[in-house]
C-alpha cells in the first residue's frame, strides 16, 4: 500500500480537529450523561499529577486524535462502505473493541483514586459511544473535504447527453 504524504498529513489535521471537538465538548457531555468520564484527564494524569496535567492531557489527546486520521486518510478508500459511513463506524468500533481496558484503567492509573471508576458505569459507556460518533463524523467529514481534490474523478460522457436530457441512443452505444 503507497502512502500519499499529503493525504496523510491533511488526515492528521482533520484527526486533530475531530480530537479537539471532542475534548471542548466535554463539560456538555458531563452534564447530559451525568458522568465524569474525562479523557483529557485520563491521559494527563496517566503522565504528571501535578496541575500541568491538563494541557499534557490535551497535547496527548489531539496527538491520539492526528494519528488516527493519518491512518485513516490512507485506509479510508479501501473500507467498502459509503464515504459518510466510514469514520463514524470505525470510530465506534474502536469504541467498543477498546471498552474492556477501561476495566484496566480503573484499577491501574496512577489517579484511579480522583477519577470515577468507567468500566461498570453505563453513563460513561454512552457517554464514550457519543464522543467517539461525534469524533467520527467530525473526521470522516473533514478529511474527505481536505482531501477532495485528491479524489479520483469518474468520466463525463458528455457526448452522450442531448441538450434535451435525454442523450443519443447512438452515443449510448458506442460508450458501452
Amino acid at each position: 500500500m503507497r502512502v500519499d504524504q499529503g493525504k496523510t498529513i491533511r488526515g492528521a489535521v482533520a484527526g486533530a480537529v475531530a480530537a479537539a471537538v471532542w475534548a471542548l465538548q466535554m463539560p456538555l457531555d458531563k452534564r447530559l450523561f451525568g458522568s465524569e468520564l474525562d479523557d483529557v484527564e485520563l491521559l494527563g494524569k496517566a503522565v504528571t499529577r501535578r496541575r500541568s496535567w491538563r494541557p499534557i492531557g490535551w497535547a496527548l489527546h489531539v496527538q491520539n486524535g492526528a494519528l488516527l486520521g493519518a491512518a485513516y486518510a490512507n485506509i479510508a478508500p479501501r473500507i467498502p462502505l459509503p464515504s459518510w459511513m466510514r469514520a463514524p463506524t470505525l470510530a465506534l468500533a474502536e469504541n467498543f473493541g477498546t471498552w474492556p481496558l477501561t476495566a484496566v484503567s480503573d484499577r491501574l492509573h496512577p489517579a484511579r483514586g480522583e477519577m470515577q471508576a468507567s468500566f461498570s458505569n453505563p453513563r460513561a459507556l454512552a457517554q464514550a459511544t457519543w464522543r467517539h460518533l461525534l469524533f467520527g463524523v467530525v473526521l470522516g467529514e473533514l478529511e474527505r473535504a481536505l482531501n477532495a481534490q485528491n479524489a479520483i474523478e469518474m468520466p463525463v460522457f458528455e457526448q452522450a447527453i442531448s441538450t434535451n436530457g435525454h442523450g443519443k441512443l447512438e452515443h449510448a452505444a458506442q460508450i458501452l
